[in-house]
Formats: C-alpha cells, structure tokens, sequence
C-alpha cells in the first residue's frame, strides 16, 4: 500500500465531504448549479465554479475512480514533488483543463454543457506520472494486461481526443476537460524539467 500523503489525504477528504454534501446533505440540484462549471453565458455560472467543479461528481463509480487514480498516481509524485509543488501542478491541470474544456464547448457551440469531476487535474497527474515513471506497468480491470506507462497514458489520451471530435461517445464524459488536464501537465512538466522550480524542491 502507498502511504497518503498530505495533499492527496486531504484533496481526498475534500472530495469525499463534497460528494456526501451533494447526494446526502443538501439538495442537490441545488448544489450542482452553485458548484458545477457552467458554459460563461449561462445564467447559472460563477466564476468559482473554474475550481469548484474540481470537487463535484456526478455518481459513486465517478468520484471511486478518480479518488483511486489520485491516490495511485499522485501518492509517488507528491513524495518526489514535496506538497506545494504538488497541489501547483493539480489546480493548475485542473485549471486548464476548465479553460479548455469551456474554448471547446464555445468552438463546438455547446453552450449547455456542465462538468463535473476531477477528471481534468487527474489527467494531468497521469502524464506528469508516465513522464516520471515511464516503465512502470499499468492495467485496467477490463483489459488485465499489463502495459507501461509510457504507451498506457497516450492511449487514454488519444481515446478522449477520439470521443470528443466524434459520437461515439458513451455517457455524459468531458472528454475535452481530460485532454486539456493532460494538455497542461504535459507542457508544466518540459517547463520544469527546465529547472525552473527547484527553489520548491
């Protein structure tokens, strides 16, 4: 077992009270209307839903997955990072991933579109993890094969690019949140393997 760290723990523990708030606690219309990422025109925007909607999820599995994702992949690199350099890197995959998604939804005129989820930082921890460690082995509950990290993640990423320029489509996934998440952490990590952040080592 990984140790949690202190950024995943409490990312974890955020995400976790957020979802028993929505589903358990509060109403939860209501909830997704103040919390979700809403398209900028639409009258239920606000401008803290660009970080908010990190928090949401929209079911069970949604919030186990990305909660295990976090857990897996952003323990070992929050360990080599230290904890601000970690949580910079996630807000700003996440970040970037909101601001994509939304150019995306303006440039398709998907003005009705709402995300949810952790999924646009945590496709950021997924390429920042095949960058660090490319040979590591990785496999789905579906596909049980083992691959390494450095041809698992691309094929992820390349599958988001595929459902989200055409219909295939299954569900209401914000394929282009994963892409811009991905997108971000892969152009942080040439900047930082640059050494522009050591002062945070």
């Amino acid at each position: 077992m990984i140790q949690l760290p202190q950024a995943v723990k409490n990312l974890i523990i955020i995400n976790v009270i957020f979802y028993v708030a929505t589903f358990y606690i509060f109403d939860t219309n209501m909830m997704f209307e103040w919390l979700a990422l809403f398209y900028p025109e639409s009258p239920y925007f606000k401008a803290w839903q660009f970080i908010t909607h990190m928090f949401m999820h929209g079911g069970f599995m949604h919030i186990i997955f990305n909660m295990y994702a976090l857990y897996a992949f952003g323990s070992p690199l929050e360990q080599m990072w230290g904890t601000k350099k970690f949580l910079f890197f996630y807000f700003s995959a996440g970040l970037g991933a909101a601001a994509i998604y939304t150019l995306a939804n303006y440039f398709f005129q998907d003005v009705n579109a709402v995300a949810v989820g952790a999924s646009g930082a945590i496709y950021g921890i997924l390429v920042a993890f095949a960058m660090t460690f490319p040979n590591a082995k990785l496999a789905l509950i579906f596909f049980p094969v083992p691959i390494a990290a450095k041809y698992f993640i691309p094929v992820l990423i390349f599958g988001d690019l595929f459902f989200g320029f055409t219909s295939y489509s299954v569900g209401n996934v914000a394929h282009f949140a994963h892409i811009g998440g991905a997108l971000i952490g892969f152009i942080t990590m040439l900047v930082w393997r640059k050494n522009q952040f050591n002062r945070w080592n």
